[in-house]
């Protein structure tokens, strides 16, 4: 009895464990090779991990550990093919032999009950003791446990990938300006395993040749964020089609969006660029002040009034208006662009006007050259770039 009760609390002890050690991220790969690493570390035996990318689809070698004997990993690989049950240990507790070897190997499946399996863990132990109840049952649990983590990873994933399918759809299809202007534009999101957040730009066709330039940063990440943008956008279309000056674009969408309590605040920055007065006016909503490139390649940020952020219901807008010739390009975008994490944001706008990019370079070559610069594509957070240049007249 004592025997008995010392095996029950080793097996105890070693699902404690496997609770602290498989599963520390959403990493589906980590996770399966932290079950490999556990289960060849407790069973003494050597551990191979296949996943399942889709139901019936082929398996694919996710994480291995202990000892790799070839014939062994071979009768294993077969093995993997059918994931619908567990090894059977005999009568003499070895477990089901594979492809005719003398080695005890089980495989169980990597499954919650009443779901499909996602792959199969394979445990063999060459030439060594059988496996006894107690091993098969931790080897079950953290399969289980493993199999959760694993749909949970699977899950987030697929809601990121809406989210991110959805922000660049919406991205890649702003409205068109008038023909007056050449535009280019840029979204990325941020590192693989990031939520994707609520960045933006947009452009509306005014009347007079004129057209409104938008960038906006919805708070925080995710699906939810990326539906406000949307919320956001289309609100903002049917506000601008009034043809209000910026500050009073911003006044409308701020004091609707403060009457639906569940929307999350934005910045917003707004330009209504007129190429026949060769101006551009402006107005902020907290969010980063755009840069002008000129002709020579050099660049300024354009020091600009703050108002508070959209959705407060505050209001507060100011409207500044700036010359914009011909052979200059405005750069709007979003925070970041260039924010880094404990540096001050001047510092962060510091190293956006101290480019120097090729003389006469378009919007296309300034938005691909600001990002590589910046080394945007490894940014902490995502980054929506909007570049505008008002188009020579032939013979101009």
């Amino acid at each position: 009895m004592a025997e008995r009760d010392e095996a029950l609390l080793t097996r105890a002890r070693a699902l404690e464990q496997a609770i602290g050690e498989i599963g520390t991220t959403l990493d589906e790969t980590t996770t399966c090779r932290e079950l490999a690493a556990f289960l060849a570390r407790h069973l003494h035996a050597s551990v191979t991990v296949d996943l399942l990318d889709d139901p019936g689809g082929p398996v694919r070698r996710a994480a291995s550990a202990g000892a790799a004997d070839g014939g062994v990993r071979r009768a294993a690989s077969a093995r993997a093919a059918d994931s619908a049950g567990v090894g059977a240990p005999g009568p003499a507790g070895r477990g089901e032999d594979l492809g005719g070897s003398h080695d005890p190997s089980l495989a169980v499946p990597l499954a919650v009950h009443g779901e499909d399996p996602l792959g199969t863990a394979i445990v063999t132990r060459p030439g060594g003791p059988g496996f006894s109840a107690d091993e098969v049952a931790v080897l079950r649990h953290t399969a289980r446990l493993a199999a959760r983590h694993l749909g949970h990873a699977r899950r987030l994933a697929a809601t990121e990938d809406t989210a991110l399918h959805l922000q660049r759809a919406l991205v890649a299809e702003p409205g068109r300006p008038h023909p007056n202007l050449e535009i280019a534009g840029g979204y990325l999101p941020a590192g693989p395993r990031a939520l994707v957040g609520g960045d933006w730009f947009e452009t509306v066709r005014l009347h007079f040749g004129r057209s409104l330039l938008v960038v906006g940063d919805v708070m925080g990440h995710g699906l939810d964020a990326a539906v406000d943008m949307n919320a956001y956008r289309t609100v903002l279309r049917e506000v601008a089609a009034t043809d209000l000056p910026p500050h009073r674009v911003l006044r409308h969408l701020d004091s609707v969006v403060a009457e639906d309590e569940a929307r999350r605040p934005a910045t917003c920055l707004l330009v209504r660029v007129d190429p026949a007065r060769g101006a551009a006016t402006f107005a902020n909503a907290g969010h980063m002040p755009p840069a002008v490139f000129g002709a020579d390649g050099s660049a300024e940020i354009v020091d600009l009034p703050v108002g508070p952020p959209l959705g407060t219901g505050v209001g507060g807008y100011e409207p500044t208006t700036r010359s914009l010739a011909p052979g200059e390009t405005l750069l709007i975008f979003t925070d970041g662009l260039v924010e880094r994490r404990g540096e001050d944001i001047d510092v962060s706008l510091a190293r956006l006007a101290a480019l120097r990019l090729t003389a006469g370079s378009g919007p296309e070559q300034i938005v691909e050259e600001v990002l590589r610069r910046l080394d945007a594509h490894h940014a902490e957070d995502d980054v929506a770039v909007l570049a505008a240049r008002i188009r020579a007249r032939p013979g101009s």
